[in-house]
């Protein structure tokens, strides 16, 4: 057994610069693109300057990951492909015409094939999550083939379907099965996002805030469709992965949906809810916790010690660590410390189920190959296990939602007693 763990990070972000794009689009757009191009303004300040880089720069990328403990990457998008306003891990959004649908399917396209190749700059070390719009289900389900004759192993990600968007909203509805049965087929994992399935409902202050309080509900809805709509019953090789939603919610949600599955199939039920409820029962042949177990990740990025002690209820096996890289909010440059401070004390074959494990076996990374670069740079397991005091931390480390609650003064004070007093009832 090696001395240190092997860190895959399921949850990473990039993309080509905006130019970087124009020779993976069709040739039939590129006039387009660069009269498009030449007045889009980038709005995001992180994709500009040098910290953009680290979305395309490979060389650059593998050197900091591996200087961050981490031997391997998932892929999420973070640039801005062609003719997309932003960056296109949100939702999509009403079109008013067809010509505009299809700039935005070659855009995506682009993006999808550049990917290809800046994983294949890095073999078995980065995979890509690849995307697709679902305004042509048939043109969706050939894209993802064409991802993966293309090695692309990270999965699709789910758009979001919102009110407004010009599609069902519904992820059961009859009209996404192809999409489904697909990806079932061919071992294609369905990413959801944080942030990728709410509406964005305008430009003002409040807009924006009222987005991000209510953008994860919109993601653990799509939950709720997968199950009681009965996809994962008719798909049952359907691998569902929530990445970057934490992991609180979860627990509360199984246990709501079996309470309701539960209330439906006893036979003395008298309610309003028995109409439909049992209907909708009497379609599962398993309790939704249990789909959980079966066909359910988490992309755990930042872990906080807290959410590692509901780790039981989540499913251990469920869960993947994950670095946000390169985001501001990301773990980065502070992910050895993260994972010592989240993983203290926890058992060593949970560990590596979280850092690496479970990621390498969903997302097909060869554990053999990772194994010498993780024996260079992984982080120590017995430096794990001790964990790591959070005042040694710089103040820079508090961006990070891994050290949430710690990392102030007063925190750093209730961390303070809350040890002193563990360590007096073990003395």
């Amino acid at each position: 057994m090696s001395e240190r763990y092997m860190v895959i990070s399921s949850d990473c972000h990039g993309g080509a610069d905006l130019l970087g794009y124009r020779d993976y689009l069709d040739p039939v757009y590129r006039e387009e693109f660069d009269a498009w191009a030449a007045g889009y303004e980038i709005p995001y300040e992180d994709l500009k300057g040098e910290d953009g880089t680290r979305n395309w720069d490979s060389d650059r990328r593998l050197r900091e990951l591996e200087n961050d403990g981490i031997v391997a990457e998932v892929m999420f998008p973070n640039t801005v492909p062609p003719f997309f306003s932003a960056s296109s891990l949100g939702s999509q959004h009403f079109s008013e015409s067809a010509a505009d649908l299809q700039r935005r399917w070659a855009g995506l396209r682009a993006h999808n094939r550049w990917l290809a190749d800046f994983c294949a700059e890095a073999k078995g070390r980065r995979t890509g999550v690849f995307q697709v719009m679902l305004f042509d289900i048939d043109e969706a389900v050939a894209e993802v083939r064409w991802a993966v004759e293309a090695g692309l192993r990270g999965g699709l990600l789910l758009p979001g379907t919102p009110p407004g968007s010009g599609l069902p909203p519904l992820y059961y509805h009859d009209y996404y099965g192809p999409l489904w049965r697909t990806c079932a087929e061919l071992g294609v994992p369905i990413n959801v996002h944080s942030g990728g399935a709410g509406p964005r409902t305008g430009d003002r202050p409040e807009d924006h805030v009222l987005f991000m309080l209510e953008l994860r509900w919109w993601d653990q809805r799509t939950l709720r469709h997968l199950i009681l709509g009965g996809v994962l019953e008719r798909n049952p090789e359907l691998k569902i992965i929530f990445t970057e939603e934490g992991l609180g919610w979860i627990p509360n949600q199984l246990r709501g949906m079996d309470g309701f599955i539960d209330t439906m199939r006893r036979s003395d039920t008298r309610s309003d809810e028995l109409t439909h409820g049992a209907a909708v029962a009497a379609n599962l042949s398993l309790r939704p916790s249990e789909y959980w177990q079966r066909q359910c990740h988490v992309g755990a990025s930042f872990m906080h010690r807290a959410e590692t002690a509901i780790r039981e209820s989540v499913g251990v096996r469920s869960i993947m660590w994950g670095s946000d890289y390169p985001h501001v909010e990301a773990s980065y440059p502070f992910s050895p410390e993260a994972i010592r401070f989240s993983y203290a004390g926890v058992p060593e074959a949970e560990v590596e189920m979280m850092l690496g494990g479970t990621a390498a076996e969903l997302f097909g990374f060869d554990p053999e190959f990772l194994a010498p670069i993780a024996d260079r740079v992984g982080p120590r397991r017995t430096e794990v296990t001790a964990g790591i005091d959070p005042r040694t931390l710089p103040a820079e480390a508090a961006k990070c939602p891994a050290f949430a609650g710690i990392l102030t003064g007063s925190g750093r004070e209730r961390w303070a007693d809350n040890r002193a007093a563990q360590e007096g009832k073990a003395g």
